[in-house]
């Protein structure tokens, strides 16, 4: 399968809006009961198949998947990878083979054994061009698996560099090869069977799922037996919840929010995480003058933003890089200058007299201060002679017009980016043939289509620092900052950050 052809082959992703279920339906309350975590969570779950689907590559769910099932290969909080149920894994000499060992001692909801076969058949079913997994193209490149005890082996179709820190990504789970075929894709939604600390009690969808401590389970034993995750897609709503003691719990609220709950008693802080917030170009009509798109990203104070709007929650950024991540390169920088912003909108043959109109679309309330941010940057711009029209739309939305190409010519969007590799970010967000990517022209392809697939590390970074340099320089998307995660709950309860922006329930403990 080619490079190109391969890549064609990518899902969608698909947002989610959920109505929260009533306060007070959701007993136990909060901590109420002896043993039980709430939390009141921002998004809902629309489905218990985390490899499947437009579901399985929404990160904002997967806090929710960790609980319930296992990663092949699991992450620290930050971000560096450790043994999930694969306990070692590797390449051959010349990289045309993978090897996998697989934990002996884990065991599946229902009581029975994990095995090399679950491993080999979940890699098998998630590189099934016909199997509806968003990754496929990864998956995909893997193939002639193999097994001898609780080793498998899998010869390498085509070489793909992030092949490993895949397997703890998006869709990088293992199901159970004879109950998940003995469930079907229908009956499995109404019994999921996970590896993992927890167990599925109880789920009403858009309302809450309720999760019980998994006694054979091979990690640490979670602090808490019962786990209540309320979904809570409104932020006010979710402050709520933890302020009333309804929950124990809450994330993603306004930084104000955050600021105030805790000096009424309540713990927390806002952490960097792996998420960006960009504004998305689309290459077509009024978005093919690099005069006015330069003159959009240099007319934005981004320290601005970050100190007076998210009140120093943040890290301002250049590309879609944050620190963290492997190809983040500091000396990329887009300078705020408005003055040059008017010298090149005028040279297009606009001014604050005679502005470039056209659209920029927004979630409200998805992330913290997001319409906001965008209001402000509109501000910025109509300065020096840009007119934007602020339209508010849900995310999945969002996905929908991007999986289109037709996305307004300014398009706010929160990216997330676990592990961060370059191929994930830039090259997902950028690649023409992705639907994740809203510019999609040949010159910058011709840079990062080599490099899905060379083989040198250190040539495949550098070759990423330097298309996010042409890509800053050409100002292709927009990148704005690095997302502090604001995370607020009651006295009595012990919180580690994870970078990743996971809220994992067996990572919570009493005092």
């Amino acid at each position: 399968m080619t490079q190109e052809f391969s890549r064609r082959r990518f899902l969608q992703t698909t947002g989610t809006t959920a109505i929260a279920a009533p306060l007070g339906l959701l007993a136990p309350r909060g901590h109420a009961a002896a043993g039980t975590l709430t939390i009141a969570y921002n998004v809902a779950l629309p489905s218990w198949d985390p490899t499947t689907g437009a579901s399985a590559v929404n990160p904002t769910i997967q806090s929710i998947y960790k609980a319930v099932f296992d990663s092949y290969i699991d992450q620290n909080p930050n971000l560096s990878f450790k043994p999930g149920i694969l306990t070692k894994w590797g390449w051959n000499a010349d990289k045309t083979k993978v090897m996998l060992t697989v934990r002996e001692n884990a065991f599946w909801h229902d009581g029975s054994p994990v095995t090399a076969e679950d491993v080999a058949w979940s890699l098998e079913r998630a590189g099934d061009p016909k199997g509806g997994n968003p990754i496929q193209f990864v998956w995909g490149k893997i193939g002639n698996f193999k097994i001898e005890g609780n080793t498998v082996t899998a010869d390498v179709k085509e070489f793909e560099p992030t092949l490993f820190p895949w397997m703890a990504f998006l869709t990088g789970y293992l199901l159970p090869k004879k109950a998940y075929m003995a469930a079907g894709a229908e009956g499995w939604e109404g019994k999921p069977i996970g590896s993992g600390p927890y167990m599925v009690d109880k789920f009403e969808r858009n309302g809450f799922v309720r999760l019980k401590a998994f006694p054979k389970y091979w990690g640490p034993k979670p602090a808490f037996e019962t786990v209540i995750i309320k979904f809570v897609p409104d932020a006010m709503s979710r402050v709520a919840e933890v302020e009333t003691g309804a929950a124990d719990l809450t994330l993603e609220i306004p930084y104000e929010e955050m600021k105030r709950l805790k000096g009424k008693g309540l713990q927390g802080g806002a952490h960097p995480v792996s998420d960006i917030g960009m504004i998305f170009l689309t290459s077509k009509d009024i978005m093919l003058d690099a005069n006015v798109r330069k003159a959009m990203a240099h007319a934005i104070d981004k320290k601005a933003i970050v100190q007076k709007l998210l009140l120093g929650n943040a890290t301002a950024i250049d590309t879609l890089q944050a620190p963290q991540y492997m190809a983040f390169d500091k000396s990329i920088s887009v300078k705020y200058d408005p003055a040059l912003s008017k010298q090149l909108l005028a040279q297009s043959g606009y001014s604050p007299a005679k502005p470039v109109k056209f659209k920029m679309q927004t979630t409200r309330g998805f992330k913290p201060k997001d319409f906001e941010m965008v209001q402000a940057i509109a501000g910025m711009w109509r300065k020096v002679g840009i007119e934007a029209e602020i339209e508010v739309y849900e995310i999945a939305k969002h996905y929908e017009l991007r999986a289109q190409h037709a996305l307004a010519p300014a398009a706010f969007y929160n990216w997330g980016n676990s592990i961060g590799d370059p191929s994930t970010s830039t090259g997902f967000a950028m690649f023409t043939h992705s639907p994740h990517s809203a510019w999609k022209t040949k010159d910058v392809d011709d840079q990062i289509g080599p490099l899905w697939g060379e083989k040198d590390e250190a040539k495949r970074i550098a070759g990423y620092k330097k298309v996010d340099r042409y890509i800053a320089e050409n100002a292709m998307v927009i990148p704005l900052l690095q997302y502090h995660q604001p995370v607020v709950y009651r006295k009595g309860l012990k919180f580690t950050p994870h970078t990743a922006g996971f809220v994992l329930p067996q990572n919570i403990a009493p005092a």
